[in-house]
Formats: structure tokens, sequence, C-alpha cells
């Protein structure tokens, strides 16, 4: 029996979807989603597995003009999914302005295949929709325009074959029982970014960095030790909050999420500690697992 496999990328500016649509489409919640901006930093892999294929999708963090070196790399790992995809997923939002300049000289500088994904169509008239498909046709002539709705799942199922038939034949590039190439240490530290973004406001999440620093499977527990990294005194103080409420706060919600995602008891510690400036000093970016 033949099998085919193959990568799709999925990119866009930030916040137009692109984590709801790569958890709806491997069935997983992969990617944490917050309703603010920038929430993905590292590119996470998704992976659907079947008797005769292999779909590895890659979720990306929104296309900025980068202003210093943490966002230097997240636009790295953007580029990075570019090189190896056979298909791209150009996400927008239905509302978006077509300021996407800096999205379309990523797309315009390749030869893969593009579709554009016209997402949040549960929130426009079809007026809107017809005029964005419109826009889209003649700015990028992609080789297919689909209008979706990645929360609602509307039109979400019939990406499939569309995909399949651009996936060349290959044996599969991962064992077919792996969801992902990301470790649990991980997505404890994105469960736990993820309640930070949802708890606090203005510049507080993205000054912040979650660290893993012990992580002990026990047979009826798992004893989970992270560091929340902050620039300044005056963040881990808000981080902290009075009497340590808010950092109890985020443990509680996070502890919750970490033990339905590993499906056992969860003993979580959470420590802040402060290093000036981590988002442009190279070593840091490094040592926390950023592209360079």
């Amino acid at each position: 029996m033949s099998h085919k496999a193959g990568f799709v990328s999925i990119i866009g500016k930030p916040n137009v979807g692109k984590s709801t649509l790569m958890n709806a489409l491997v069935g997983e919640k992969l990617s944490i989603i917050t309703p603010k901006a920038q929430t993905t930093r590292h590119r996470i892999l998704g992976i659907v597995n079947e008797d005769d294929y292999q779909i590895v999708f890659s979720d990306t963090p929104g296309i900025i003009k980068p202003l210093y070196g943490l966002q230097d790399s997240m636009m790295s790992a953007v580029n990075g999914a570019l090189v190896d995809a056979d298909l791209i997923f150009f996400v927008t939002d239905i509302n978006e302005k077509h300021d996407e300049n800096d999205v379309l000289e990523k797309i315009n500088n390749t030869s893969i295949p593009l579709v554009v994904l016209l997402n949040k169509i549960d929130k426009a008239s079809q007026e809107q929709v017809d005029e964005k498909i419109a826009f889209w046709q003649k700015e990028l002539n992609p080789k297919h325009i689909f209008a979706i709705s990645a929360l609602e799942g509307y039109n979400v199922d019939g990406l499939l074959p569309l995909i399949l038939d651009n996936l060349p034949e290959h044996p599969p590039y991962y064992d077919k029982d792996e969801l992902t190439d990301r470790s649990q240490r991980f997505f404890v530290s994105e469960i736990i970014r993820e309640k930070i973004f949802t708890n606090y406001q203005k510049e507080i999440p993205y000054s912040t960095e979650v660290i893993v620093t012990s992580f002990k499977e026990e047979d009826d527990i798992i004893r989970i030790n992270a560091e929340i990294i902050v620039e300044r005194d005056s963040q881990k103080n808000i981080l902290i909050g009075k009497a340590g409420s808010m950092l109890k706060k985020v443990g509680m919600e996070a502890r919750k999420d970490i033990e339905k995602f590993v499906d056992k008891k969860v003993f979580l510690q959470t420590f802040v500690k402060v290093l000036p400036d981590w988002r442009s000093k190279k070593n840091y970016l490094k040592n926390f697992g950023y592209e360079s």
C-alpha cells in the first residue's frame, strides 16, 4: 500500500486563529490559546497518523517585524516552517485590514503551494466573505481559498482531501504513535505560560518565560517545579501579587490543566526569578530553547 507523508505549515499574523486551527486539525490541544496577540513563541508540530498517511502540521508564531532577540527567534521559527513545507496554510482573519506586507513578503519568496484560509467567518456576512475572497484571489492567486471558522469547526474537515492531494508519497517522518515532537515538560511550561497570559495585563505576559526545572514521575503523582522568569523586580511583585495570591491562582489553574494533559495527579510548585533583559540576550534565549 502506498503511503503519503509531508509537512503543512500554518502561518499568518498574530491572533488570526492559527493555534486554534492546528488544535482542531490534530484533535488535541497542543498549542496554547489566549485572546492576546503573540501567544505562540515556538514552532510546534502536531502529527496526524492514519495507516496510509502522516500529516505533520506546524503551528508558528504570528508574523511581525521583530524588535528584540526573542522576536527574531520567533521569526526564525516561521522561516524554518516555510523551508520544509509541502503546503502552506496562510490564515487570515476576516477582519484584518490588509496590512500583511511582512507576511506577503515571506509567501511571495516561496514556490510551495499556497492555500488561503479566511478564518472567523462566523463573525462575518456573506458579502464580507465574498469581498475578502476576491481580494486574496487578486493579491496572491493561491491554489485554493477556504472560508472557515477554526473555533466552530466550520469547513475544517474539508481541508483533509486538499492536504492529501498535495502530499508526496513518502514513508512516515515520525513514529506512528507520536502526536508531537515536543516533550511533556515543554507542554507543562506552555500551560503555565497560558495562565500568565490569561491572568495578567500589559507587559507582564510578554516579559515572562517559564522553565520546568524538575519533573519527577512517581507511581501516583508527578512532582513539578517551575521557574517563571521576568525582567524586573516590579514585574516579579505584580506576578506574585498580594501575599502570593496571584501566583497561587496561576498555579492552581495550571495544575488542573496539567493533570488533564498528563492524566495523573500533579504537585506543582512555582518560583519567580528576575533575569534582566532576558528577551534580548542570546545566551538566555539559547538556554530557553529559542532558535537563533
